[in-house]
């Protein structure tokens, strides 16, 4: 009977006799350990692993609303400029014209407490003195340094001496009867002769001579005032819809030529 050692040793040798035996025989297969389910690795696909953060969307600014143009016309500022804005047309006959149909002679039409004649005497002379008791508005004496002449005029409030100075209807009353006046109605006829846009201090013996022409048949002796004068008289036709002749056109742009930057007057 073998002892317990005995029979170790010798399962020993058997085993190490075995493996030699695989060895020579060159038996090298060696199967993995499969992994388990739960530890393998999760691939990701390509098209998931780029897809791009979420946008967050911004606010939008509306456009500014662009104001809806008007098609009102407007008026340039320049007088040049705006004598091609009047209408051009023969001049209508005189027939039915009368001093009375633009109103009372130098009404008080702005209702301060004084009549028109007045009101032009104090705001063109200078060195005025006030007639007494007349609430500052009847003017005694004075200077005027006449624009149509270039010529200082001394004034004095007489019966022989006040037509020395004159209250011009720079646009004349006649001229703008055969110029469309004849289609206006008695209050706007009125409001046009005590106009101060169309008013102006001047040489009586001048205004006279003057009568009731336009730029084409009379402008004033002082060459520096014609600019002024025919500026103020493309004004006054254009704020109350009065046409002009093809010649007052011309004579127009041929004076305003020579001083293009002449403001439009306003009244």
């Amino acid at each position: 009977m073998r002892s317990p050692l005995s029979a170790c040793l010798a399962v020993t040798v058997a085993v190490s006799a075995l493996l030699a035996g695989c060895q020579e025989q060159g038996v090298t297969d060696v199967r993995p350990v499969p992994t388990p389910a739960a530890e393998q690795a999760v691939t990701v696909p390509d098209a998931v692993a780029t897809m791009p953060e979420p946008v967050t969307p911004q606010p939008v600014t509306p456009a500014p609303v662009t104001p809806p143009v008007t098609s009102e016309p407007v008026t340039p500022s320049t007088a040049l400029a705006t004598v091609a804005l009047l209408p051009v047309k023969g001049r209508a006959p005189k027939t039915g014209y009368d001093r009375d149909l633009y109103g009372h002679a130098w009404k008080d039409v702005d209702r301060n407490g004084c009549d028109t004649r007045n009101d032009i005497l104090r705001r063109d002379l200078v060195d005025q003195v006030i007639k007494d008791g007349t609430h500052g508005c009847v003017v005694a004496a004075g200077t005027l340094h006449d624009p149509y002449s270039g010529e200082p005029i001394a004034f004095v409030r007489g019966q022989g001496t006040s037509s020395a100075v004159q209250i011009d209807h720079v646009v004349a009353l006649s001229d703008s009867w055969q110029k469309g006046a004849q289609q206006w109605d008695t209050t706007t006829r009125e409001a046009f002769a005590n106009d101060p846009l169309n008013l102006l201090a001047a040489d009586g013996p001048l205004n006279q001579r003057k009568g009731d022409g336009d730029t084409a048949t009379w402008l004033p002796p002082n060459t520096g005032f014609r600019c002024a004068y025919v500026a103020r008289q493309v004004g006054v036709k254009h704020a109350y819809g009065l046409w002009v002749t093809q010649a007052e056109q011309d004579a127009m742009v041929r004076v305003l030529s020579t001083c293009p930057s002449e403001p439009l007057p306003v009244g």
